[in-house]
């Protein structure tokens, strides 16, 4: 609702209350995930004066990268399902035409945006649980 009171009606506020949503959610889980890293290797690659990057590659992103990649697939989930919620409320989407549909009675368009959802939804999370396969 912020956003639609700011950028009025539309996509963009949508795409930014999604999008706003998404950044803190990962990034919390992402800061926790970072603080249950073991430190062994940390400080073995600190103990030799090797570079800040290569610390965060070599030491930090072998421990994170399964929370990392979990954490991702899970949001993208998420914002699949909240995506239609949001236009509901005026943020854009196809939220919008099931509102207008149901204000105007036209139950088969109704019928036809519902399951156009589902099948998305379904659509992802088969394409979720593959890439989770795949990847973790």
């Amino acid at each position: 609702m912020f956003f639609v009171a700011i950028f009025g009606p539309g996509v963009i506020a949508g795409v930014l209350a999604i999008g706003f949503r998404s950044i803190g959610f990962i990034g919390k889980l992402l800061g926790e995930a970072l603080e249950e890293v073991n430190m062994g290797s940390v400080e073995a690659l600190r103990s030799t004066g090797t570079s800040w990057p290569i610390i965060m590659i070599k030491a930090y992103w072998p421990q994170v990268k399964p929370a990392f990649v979990s954490i991702i697939l899970f949001r993208w989930d998420i914002n699949v399902r909240e995506s239609a919620v949001l236009g509901m409320v005026g943020a854009g989407g196809i939220g919008v035409v099931i509102n207008d549909s149901l204000n105007l009675f036209e139950w088969q368009r109704v019928s036809i945006s519902l399951l156009t959802i589902f099948v998305l939804v379904i659509l992802a999370e088969i394409l979720v649980v593959s890439i989770r396969k795949r990847l973790i």
